[in-house]
């Protein structure tokens, strides 16, 4: 096991490459260790730069990589996730696959999934119903797509609903 020191805020942190994990208090490392490498977990949850394969993934702080399970949720999440549902508190910055990709605050990228919901869009969520509190620039395909606060349709007499079927945008 090699274990290693990083920077971080001007602290000295911990950090491992590999984690191997039960649950968050039953593994080889404690869930404030950084993992730098490759995480496999029944439930995991540590602040990563990993390839993170498990049931239950769990990051926090910021964390990054490529991570497969049942269930991933994390703080601040920069990578690639896939699972039946993916929950980010804070920011996404890629791509996450799956039943049901949840991001409060803002997704940057790409939703793929059956339901996906963005506390604000600036990317494309592909699925069957999408949503997106609000949205700087972005793209939704799928059967039901609604972004309530598109200033696109309040510019026209008419007023389009902010909801539409097949396609809607914020450019």
């Amino acid at each position: 096991m090699c274990l290693v020191f990083c920077m971080a805020a001007g602290e000295v942190e911990a950090a491992s490459l590999v984690q191997l994990s039960l649950t968050p208090d039953i593994a080889l490392h404690d869930r404030a260790t950084r993992i730098n490498g490759v995480s496999l977990n029944i439930w995991g949850e540590n602040p990563q730069t990993a390839f993170t394969l498990g049931l239950v993934n769990g990051s926090n702080g910021s964390s990054g990589g490529f991570t497969l399970g049942a269930f991933n949720y994390a703080d601040n999440y920069t990578g690639f996730q896939a699972a039946v549902l993916n929950y980010t508190e804070g920011t996404l910055l890629g791509w996450q696959v799956g039943g049901f990709n949840y991001t409060v605050g803002s997704m940057q990228g790409i939703h793929l999934g059956v339901i996906n919901y963005a506390g604000h869009l600036k990317g494309v969520q592909l699925g069957g119903i999408n949503y997106a509190a609000s949205a700087s620039t972005g793209i939704q395909i799928g059967v039901v797509n609604i972004i309530p606060t598109n200033a696109w349709f309040t510019q026209f007499p008419d007023q389009i609903a902010p909801g539409m079927v097949i396609f809607n945008w914020r450019f």
